[in-house]
C-alpha cells in the first residue's frame, strides 16, 4: 500500500486470519549507532498491506513534545506498519487512554519472520497531535546521522523521497491515512477479545 492509498478491510476475512489472530508478535527495533530494543505486541489486523499491532502497556521514559506528554509509563500504543512502505504510523495515548495523536516514524520496510519482526529506525518523524498542531522531528539527528556515516546516500535519498510523500499528504489534509483515525485503541481492544 502506497502513501495515500485508503486501506479497506476485506468484506470477508480468509478463515485462517480469524485462527490466528491476535497472536503475540516480537518486534526488533534497531537505530543505527544505538542498541536494538525488543517490544512485545497483539497482531489484531493481519492483511497483505496492512499490520495492526496493539501494544497494551508502554514501559519506557514519558515522551514528550514541546513539554507536552504525548504518551507515558502504562499508555497503550497502537501501530499500523505497512509492508514495503518506509514508515508506520502509531496511535498514542496517556495511561487513562486518552488519545493524543498520530506519530509518523519513518523506518526501513518490515522484515517478518514468522512472529519475529524487526525494522531500522531512520531518525527522522513527524508528530501529529489530537488537537491538529503537528511538526517533524529529529531533524537534527537525522542530519549528524548522515555527517557521521550511519547513514549512506541511497538511505538519506530513500529517507528524502518519503518526507516529501507524507508531506504532500498533509499539505492535501490527506494524512494521516483513514484506517488510522477509524480504528482506534476500543476497536482493536475489541479485536484483542475476539
Amino acid at each position: 500500500m502506497g502513501s495515500g492509498t485508503a486501506y479497506l478491510p476485506s468484506t470477508a476475512p480468509p478463515a485462517y486470519h480469524l485462527q490466528m489472530l491476535p497472536r503475540l508478535i516480537h518486534y526488533s527495533y534497531t537505530r543505527p549507532g544505538k542498541e536494538t530494543i525488543n517490544y512485545d505486541h497483539w497482531l489484531v489486523v493481519d492483511d497483505s498491506d496492512l499490520k495492526v499491532l496493539l501494544m497494551e502497556r508502554y514501559e519506557g521514559r514519558p515522551i514528550r513534545i514541546d513539554g507536552v506528554t504525548i504518551a507515558e509509563r502504562g499508555s497503550a500504543m497502537l501501530w499500523f506498519v505497512f509492508p514495503g512502505v518506509w514508515h508506520d504510523i502509531g496511535r498514542f495515548h496517556l495511561a487513562d487512554d486518552t488519545f493524543t495523536g498520530w506519530y509518523t516514524n519513518l523506518c526501513t520496510p518490515l522484515q517478518i519472520n514468522q512472529d519475529v519482526w524487526a525494522s531500522t529506525d531512520l531518525f527522522l518523524d513527524h508528530w501529529m497531535a489530537a488537537d491538529g498542531h503537528q511538526t517533524w522531528l529529529d531533524e537534527d539527528e537525522l542530519a549528524d546521522a548522515i555527517q557521521t556515516g550511519l547513514l549512506d546516500e541511497a538511505t538519506q535519498t530513500l529517507i528524502d523521497g518519503e518526507r516529501s510523500r507524507v508531506q504532500t499528504e498533509l499539505d492535501r489534509g490527506t494524512w494521516p491515512p483513514p484506517i488510522t483515525v477509524e480504528l482506534d485503541l476500543q476497536a482493536a481492544r475489541g479485536l484483542l477479545k475476539g
